[in-house]
């Protein structure tokens, strides 16, 4: 199996030529309206051993891309959720994406991490929760568990370890939906370290450092 055989479109940051395969690996996810470059520079500052898989979403939307469209009937879009049927195939996309990547570029099965913001992060919480025995670690920033997803205690997840950031200033996905998710991974046996910075819709300094000083500890 070739990158061309990967489902969704991607870029690759490789581990050093010195570093031998399989290697560990983080599977990347942007957020709504940006696609795969988008957390490219975040990645460049991983540890240099993890090869990087940056997955592009699957619909267009305006000049990015989307993973799925939103639910609003609860309310404005700081209360959405993701539309249902374009979530499930949006996951399972991913997870064929994400078998065909390790086979594609020798990866570690047994050292994948999750990495994702905004509905990358919302993404990242429901493949850990639906797969907790294929991923090593998980991260997601500015993200919430989906309705779909708060309730289940999936076996196997105990002691994964789990970063959840999250923007005091966030007006579009508030803090509080955050730190739901951090308890809520912790109530089913996950690792979490979570962390609240005084920032909006992105990926502040403060908290960059701190998924890095985290990433470094794994």
């Amino acid at each position: 199996m070739t990158a061309a055989d990967v489902p969704l479109e991607h870029k690759t940051i490789s581990a050093p030529d010195d570093v031998d395969g399989p290697h560990p690996a983080v599977f990347v996810f942007h957020g709504r309206g940006a696609d795969e470059t988008d957390l490219l520079p975040v990645a460049q500052r991983f540890p240099d051993e993890l090869f990087v898989v940056s997955f592009r979403a699957p619909d267009r939307l305006q000049g990015g891309y989307t993973w799925y469209d939103l639910d609003l009937s609860a309310g404005g879009l700081h209360q959405s959720q993701p539309d249902a049927a374009e979530f499930r195939r949006s996951l399972d996309l991913i997870d064929e994406s994400i078998d065909a990547a390790v086979e594609a570029y020798d990866l570690d099965p047994d050292r994948l991490g999750l990495l994702g913001f905004s509905q990358g992060a919302i993404s990242t919480f429901t493949l850990l929760l639906e797969h907790p025995d294929r991923f090593a670690w998980a991260a997601g920033l500015h993200g919430y568990l989906p309705e779909s997803h708060a309730d289940l205690t999936p076996e196997g997840i105990e002691g994964t370890p789990v970063f959840v950031g999250a923007g005091q200033q966030d007006q579009i996905i508030p803090p509080a939906r955050a730190e739901n998710a951090a308890i809520r991974l912790s109530e089913v046996g996950c690792a979490v370290d979570s962390n609240t910075c005084d920032v909006g819709h992105g990926i502040g300094p403060d908290e960059l450092e701190d998924l890095l000083a985290w990433l470094e500890a794994r």
